[in-house]
């Protein structure tokens, strides 16, 4: 079923493409903003391309972008209703999230690579939480504007962990809901989902004093309790209560100047297993999860000077997870009090330097400097808490990038050219009372190059050397993993790795694209993107967990005779390689977005395969547009394969279909009040699936809505 609709589904994707590039299309008309979708008054005929300023630091069409980013506006994250990160991200090719359907578990995996290996970003801050059980960062995305997800090496500008991409996460600013001439807007929220009795509530205000001063505040609670699964089954001791505050405000000095500061908070009440990832529902704790981001940023734009486009900032970061036992099932006693701090403090710059140096061109170089500190605290009962160690991390890094755009440099007809070479130098020191420090330096450089045969395609191809190191957890676990309740006790024990090396990859890639305006209607947008890569991994960091199987490999009432170790090791070479595919047609009356991903790796010491995988997916999303209405209703459906890349039985994953519907509504109640409405099932069908590395289903159907209330002054 799964092949045959995947096809299906691929096919319609490229049919369009092929019979579109037999003929160029009309220009475009002018346009200066894109109205968001469903809405009746004031639409532009023009819809216009996504643009990032994560995948090079300036601004760039995603579309001529060397490589695969994707950029998830406001109007996007609104219909979709998200009540976390993974809900948002989910239709991304090659992006996975793993650790259950339970909101402190979820890990994001980009390509394969996950944990330390993907830098998040949260207004530019970096969120460097590795946890394991505890999941990787926490935000409600009530609180985002936009999001970045950069697919492949990103090291050449952004150091450590730039290995698998990057997640970069926009904060809401008063200047996406004010409008010309307007002074203030109340936003008030109210929300609930059924697959888990979720209720939510949110306040929002904004505010422009003055014509050079805004200010944003706002506030999210979410109160969720147990989740009903695909299977009938019921997901207990997930409930949790949410709290999210931001405040952000930025100030216009003049002369090319603007200060901002912002805060944002995250607090998360549960009570769950130790473990949140699983559907276990014993060794259960108190858990308080907190996590805060303090920045202050300095932007400078000289008004005549192209050479000076300064941005830079310091921010605070802070994750804190301390748990209580519950009970006496785990790995200590009912009443112990478990600890984990990880605070970074940490500052970037940058300037963009615009030059004219070519006549039929244009060149840009982006160039700064990046340093931070992770410290870890850990505590169990006042002591040392195993697998945990205190902990500090030392980074700092300079880096470079040019952008070169050349207009038909060997004579008409033979298309333009954007060149992107990049390198940065890092240097890093981890450092614990537990053995040794890790030193290390990395040179990580990048050459990416796009070449538009014509107007509407394009052959890009990249080449990009990546780092990252070993994290705190990775070089310096200690103590008890975890207990085994059988005979005498088995226990498995973290051992420390000093020798740990850092984690290099060389990945080559190369893809296509092709991209037209006015197809089916006047300012339509058509694009599609297809990409190929291949990374080569030294020392690539596996945690291995050696556990015998007591009663079959060793006698549990010997003590110490199935003892077990986990240890970070090194994998001396190792291979990933997948595809990927983007399509989509955006028009003022409808929208069709599809994607696919697939991924292979083997662990070439051994020939067998890498435990990072993800099954090959599918996903389509449907879209039809009211704009007299200011309406639109749609339906996404999402289709795993079957997964078998695994060495253990146990490991594969049955593929699976889910479909999701989703309708909003959007009015003027008067010139200065909004009211919009957003409806929609998750996994209409109530499909009972798992994912990979994980034992719980995922949730089952879901009804919800949300109503938005506006005031605007």
């Amino acid at each position: 079923m799964l092949p045959r609709l995947s096809s299906l589904v691929l096919l319609a994707a490229l049919t369009p493409a092929a019979v579109l590039a037999q003929e160029k299309p009309t220009e475009a008309p002018e346009s200066t903003e894109s109205e968001k979708a469903g809405s009746a008054e004031g639409q532009s005929e023009l819809v216009l391309p996504p643009i990032s300023v994560t995948a090079t630091r300036t601004p760039i069409e995603a579309f001529e972008y060397p490589g695969m980013v994707t950029v998830m506006p406001q109007e996007e994250i609104d219909l979709r209703q998200a009540s976390s990160p993974d809900d948002l991200l989910n239709f991304i090719p090659n992006v996975e999230f793993t650790g259950g359907p339970r909101r402190t578990g979820e890990t994001p995996s980009i390509r394969g690579f996950s944990g330390s290996d993907i830098v998040v970003l949260i207004d530019g801050a970096r969120q460097n939480l590795n946890a394991g059980h505890d999941g990787r960062f926490f935000i409600d995305p009530m609180m985002l504007r936009e999001v970045e997800v950069l697919r492949g090496p990103a090291s050449a500008l952004y150091g450590s962990g730039g290995t698998g991409g990057v997640i970069a996460f926009r904060t809401l600013r008063a200047e996406d809901v004010l409008e010309h001439g307007e002074t203030a807007a109340l936003r008030l929220t109210a929300g609930y989902q059924d697959v888990d009795d979720e209720e939510l509530f949110g306040v929002a205000g904004f505010t422009r004093p003055t014509e050079n001063w805004d200010l944003t505040a706002r506030l999210v609670y979410r109160d969720p309790g147990t989740i009903r699964l695909g299977d009938g089954s019921e997901l207990r001791r997930a409930d949790d209560d949410i709290l999210s505050g931001l405040f952000r405000s930025s100030y216009e000095a003049g002369g090319g100047h603007e200060l901002e500061l912002s805060l944002l908070h995250f607090r998360n009440d549960a009570t769950e297993p130790n473990v949140g990832q699983g559907a276990a529902g014993t060794d259960e704790v108190d858990k308080d999860i907190t996590n805060d981001t303090a920045r202050l940023s300095w932007r400078y734009d000289a008004p005549d000077d192209p050479l000076i486009d300064l941005d830079a900032q310091i921010y605070y970061t802070r994750f804190r997870i301390d748990e209580t036992r519950l009970d006496n099932a785990g790995a200590g006693a009912q009443g112990d009090e478990l600890k984990r701090d990880v605070d970074t403090l940490g500052f970037r710059a940058d300037n963009r330097s615009a030059l004219d140096w070519i006549d039929d061109g244009a060149v840009t170089f982006v160039y700064g400097l990046e340093g931070y500190r992770d410290v870890q605290d850990g505590a169990e009962n006042g002591g040392e808490r195993d697998g945990v160690p205190d902990s500090t991390n030392l980074f700092g890094g300079v880096f470079g990038q040019a952008e070169f755009r050349f207009y038909e440099p060997f004579g008409a007809g033979t298309g333009d050219f954007v060149l992107l070479p990049g390198m940065r130098f890092d240097y890093f020191r981890t450092t614990s009372a537990i053995s040794s420090d890790v030193t290390d330096v990395a040179l990580s450089p990048r050459f990416g190059a796009t070449w538009f045969p014509t107007p509407w395609a394009m052959v890009f191809g990249n080449y990009s050397r990546a780092f990252r190191a070993p994290s705190f957890d990775e070089a310096f676990l200690d103590g008890v993993h975890f207990e085994i309740p059988v005979g005498a006790g088995v226990v498995n024990r973290f051992v420390p790795n000093p020798d740990l090396q850092s984690q290099r990859t060389s990945t080559v890639e190369i893809g296509f694209g092709l991209e037209f305006t006015s197809v089916l209607a006047q300012g339509d947008r058509v694009e599609f993107k297809a990409t190929r890569f291949r990374t080569r991994a030294d020392d690539f960091i596996d945690l291995q967990v050696n556990q015998p199987t007591p009663f079959v490999d060793c006698n549990p009432f010997i003590p110490g005779a199935c003892d077990g170790t986990t240890q970070a090791v090194n994998i001396p070479e190792a291979l990933l390689e997948g595809n990927e595919i983007e399509a989509r047609y955006d028009s003022r009356r409808a929208r069709v977005a599809f994607g696919f991903g697939n991924l292979d790796g083997d662990d070439l010491t051994n020939g067998g395969k890498l435990g990072v995988l993800t099954p090959a997916q599918v996903t389509l999303d449907l879209g039809v547009k009211f704009p007299e209405f200011g309406a639109i209703a749609g339906v996404r459906t999402l289709g795993a394969f079957d997964f078998d890349k695994v060495d253990a039985a146990a490991d594969e994953r049955a593929g699976y279909v889910v479909h999701d519907l989703y309708f909003a509504w959007a009015r003027n109640l008067a010139e200065d009040t909004e009211l919009r409405v957003d409806l929609g099932i998750d996994n209409v069908t109530d499909r009972a699936y798992s994912r990979v590395f994980n034992d719980a289903f995922e949730p089952g159907r879901n009804v919800k809505g949300r109503v938005t209330l506006t005031r605007r002054w």
